[in-house]
């Protein structure tokens, strides 16, 4: 019997390719879970349709960052890897659990409350509004047998109050029908350095909000990202010093060379002192591609042969099925369903 931890996540196909952010935030703190770990990742695509997209997108998303998953280190033999879709136990439970959940609770959960003001409440789905009911399904139809081992979600801070909601429906569940679900517990991902956008330093480098310019891409050709980065706003003077309020530019590539090598910022401002901003931009794209190159190569070499990325997809929606099933028999059962062919 696996009698390691559980842990779960999941990440949106949401752009044709990871950015630096995604990439040091989740991906890069996956890979050595997976050794640890009894470990189950998901492409949600499920998730990224509570807004407007294209069929063919999205299908052509799913499988680039399944591959991007694939190429940075992730091991389907060592790995269970799927996408969401393809395990339709995810939309019965979400369900089950939307039964469960207060009209008042799901409309104070923040990720709807920011995006509804942008958009406006009219244009926002139900979808969306339901959104942390879905995430808490998703974790959920995995919880380990009771008191078997530990269950852990890999969360960043901005995703602690969903965890909460799941960790809530979880013990309302239990409370009214039986002991069924092991409560997850957060597994903190590592903090990440804050990425700033490479044209605008002053703001967070974000794939809704920065220019193509401002963002470094897992997919980017060498030849453009090592552009994007030679060519990234820099700051009046000469001194290669870590200032984020008087030297924003200047921070942020320290920062990115800091989080891509592991040097610690102090250590770099002593290897570059007496050298200009050129001489950092052109090590820092050099690490970056070093970084980058074998995993962009990796990553079209999936691409190139598509039916078999599905089929090593297909092959981890097998594996989280049959978890996922024995999950929803047990929840059937205790909700009062009638079993099928009874």
């Amino acid at each position: 019997m696996n009698t390691r931890p559980r842990v779960l996540s999941g990440i949106q196909p949401t752009a044709e390719s990871f950015h630096l952010g995604n990439f040091l935030g989740a991906v890069r703190q996956w890979v050595p879970l997976q050794d640890t770990h009894e470990a189950f990742y998901f492409l949600a695509d499920l998730h990224a349709i509570t807004v407007e997209h294209d069929p063919e997108v999205l299908r052509r998303r799913t499988r680039a960052s399944a591959a991007q998953l694939f190429a940075a280190g992730l091991d389907p033999e060592r790995s269970t890897v799927f996408a969401q879709s393809q395990v339709y136990e995810h939309a019965e439970l979400q369900w089950i659990l939307s039964c469960l959940t207060g009209f008042g609770e799901a409309s104070r959960m923040t990720q709807f409350k920011d995006k509804s003001a942008k958009e406006g409440t009219s244009a926002a789905s139900v979808g969306l509004f339901t959104y942390p009911i879905l995430q808490a399904a998703d974790i959920l139809l995995y919880t380990p047998h009771l008191g078997e081992k530990d269950f852990q979600v890999p969360v960043g801070e901005d995703q602690r109050q969903h965890l909460e909601l799941t960790r809530t429906l979880a013990g309302r569940f239990n409370h009214r029908f039986g002991e069924t679900f092991v409560e997850p517990n957060a597994y903190i991902l590592k903090a990440t350095a804050k990425i700033t956008d490479l044209q605008e330093p002053e703001r967070k480098m974000s794939k809704s909000a920065s220019s193509p310019q401002g963002i470094i891409n897992v997919l980017d050709e060498p030849g453009a990202m090592r552009k994007k980065i030679m060519r990234a706003v820099t700051d009046t003077g000469t001194e290669i010093a870590y200032d984020p309020d008087n030297k924003p530019g200047v921070s942020n590539l320290l920062t990115i060379m800091s989080a891509l090598t592991g040097t610690p910022i102090i250590e770099l401002e002593s290897h570059f002192q007496g050298q200009g901003y050129g001489q950092l931009k052109k090590e820092l794209a050099e690490t970056a591609l070093g970084v980058f190159t074998p995993v962009r190569d990796r990553t079209l070499e999936l691409l190139a042969d598509p039916a078999e990325l599905d089929r090593i997809l297909e092959k981890g929606a097998d594996r989280a099925a049959e978890v996922a099933a024995g999950t929803m028999s047990v929840v059937r059962e205790r909700v009062g369903l009638l079993r099928r062919g009874a």
